[in-house]
């Protein structure tokens, strides 16, 4: 039976994105842009609900009136990237080309786009932070890492009260961390969620910390276009002069991480003009805001 090529596509799109959900260490971020809008392209429409705080109830007039408003920002996913694939007709038919594609486009999210959203989201931290001076410098020792991890918790705390938190540690910070005599009255192991997986993973203080590749967590890359000479690549690579994160301790709700695969479109040999091989065009839209309202809910530790 001839395989259904826009059947396929949209199977391919549903699981995509969910791997980006359940594998990127940023996943979790996505859960706080659970009711926006999409409806293709790069823009997206995420709801704000406004309204007053307390007055004074009075005995004559009751109730002082109040009224909520929802709207919808419009926000621009400013990472359009995208790649194409070909697979050789001699090379698969249609009785195994879902399988050969969805092992491709798996392993392509996996080792190249995955790491790439991860990056950008953590540089994107960064720079907000930065932005509000919500940043510390400090090159990770085990003599004092405790105390001044302790530090820019309270520097959260201090503005918002013991909200739920989630640290993000780069795995060299984490190795000093875990040098330090008096950490393990802090740790515990406890549940993290991501989209539909749940892991158990260490938590400090009751907070979890999720562990990340140091080539994930710098403060600025620059994106190459898969293109130019010197590019071809693709991806990210970490800009000139840019430092080492250490840790970026977050509020639960404070960023806001979108990404989205566009339409996957699927071309058979025979519809495809400049090779005899299934054509398939990948593109991916991305990107991540910390909304000015929870802007005191990030911190970021960044090497000296």
């Amino acid at each position: 039976m001839a395989i259904n090529f826009t059947q396929t596509a949209s199977i391919f799109q549903s699981m995509l994105d969910k791997q980006i959900l359940q594998e990127a260490t940023s996943g979790w971020m996505e859960a706080n842009a659970g009711q926006v809008k999409y409806c293709g392209g790069n823009e997206v429409k995420i709801p704000k609900l406004s309204m007053q705080g307390l007055g004074n109830y009075s005995r004559d007039e009751g109730f002082a009136q109040g009224s909520v408003s929802l709207s919808y920002g419009s926000y621009t996913l400013t990472q359009d990237r995208g790649r194409t694939f070909q697979i050789d007709a001699m090379d698969v038919d249609e009785s195994n080309f879902a399988a050969t594609a969805a092992n491709l486009l798996g392993e392509f999210q996996r080792v190249h786009v995955i790491p790439e959203i991860d990056s950008y989201r953590y540089s994107a931290i960064y720079a907000a932070a930065n932005a509000k001076s919500f940043v510390t410098t400090y090159t990770p020792a085990a003599s004092d890492v405790l105390s001044k991890l302790q530090a820019d918790i309270f520097n959260i705390y201090n503005k918002l009260g013991e909200t739920p938190l989630v640290i993000t540690m780069s795995m060299s910070a984490y190795n000093v961390l875990n040098q330090s005599t008096q950490l393990v009255k802090y740790l515990s192991v406890g549940s993290f969620k991501k989209g539909e997986l749940e892991d158990k993973i260490m938590h400090f203080n009751g907070n979890p910390v999720v562990r990340v590749s140091g080539a994930r967590m710098k403060t600025a890359y620059t994106v190459r276009d898969g293109v130019t000479a010197g590019q071809e690549a693709g991806g990210l690579a970490a800009a000139t002069g840019a430092k080492d994160i250490n840790w970026i301790i977050c509020a639960a709700g404070a960023p806001l991480a979108v990404s989205k695969t566009d339409v996957v479109r699927i071309f058979d040999p025979l519809t495809n003009q400049r090779l005899n091989a299934y054509k398939i065009d990948y593109r991916k839209f991305h990107d991540l805001w910390v909304p000015d309202n929870k802007a005191d809910g990030i911190w970021v530790n960044v090497s000296a």
